[in-house]
């Protein structure tokens, strides 16, 4: 367990360092509202065997992010995204799939709000009735967009954000 915190704060350290070389590496990830939000999706999608992203998720999100989330009952719990990645650094990465069903955008000046629903999928091609909603805060500033907060709830025998958002126009 020691060597793999020690792995996940080596990762976080690297990418704080190399931000040259990750301004251009993501540059197209941040030029727009739609880049952004495909990362964002893109980022946390992938087989088991593919590495994590979290170079690429610290650059699509603003220093101070935050990340909070929804439970059943409909209690928040939020955290940074440096703790996001702890219990993935733990456990062996699984094939995981979020595939965005649906967005909307608010746009006003350099800020923007988007809300999208999501599937969540064991594989890219074969649909699940595991369902939430984001709700995401960006600012745009130094010519890129940057995520500064994001909300989610999934759905439950309680709550269905996904279907009130699906059945709106």
């Amino acid at each position: 367990m020691f060597r793999k915190m020690l792995l996940l704060v080596s990762l976080v350290f690297y990418s704080s360092v190399s931000g040259q070389y990750t301004d251009q590496k993501y540059a197209e990830d941040v030029q727009s509202i739609d880049a952004i939000i495909n990362a964002y999706y893109d980022v946390v999608s992938g087989a088991g065997s593919d590495p994590w992203e979290f170079e690429r998720d610290r650059f699509i999100h603003a220093e101070n992010a935050v990340i909070t989330r929804l439970d059943e009952e409909g209690n928040a719990e939020s955290h940074s995204l440096e703790a996001e990645y702890i219990p993935m650094g733990l456990a062996p990465r699984e094939d995981f799939y979020e595939k965005e069903l649906k967005r909307a955008v608010s746009h006003f000046g350099n800020v923007a709000q988007v809300w999208s629903a999501f599937e969540i999928r064991k594989d890219p091609e074969v649909a699940t009735n595991i369902r939430g909603l984001n709700s995401i805060q960006l600012h745009f500033e130094k010519g890129r967009w940057w995520i500064d907060s994001w909300t989610c709830e999934m759905e439950s025998g309680e709550a269905s954000p996904v279907s009130d958002f699906l059945g709106k126009g």
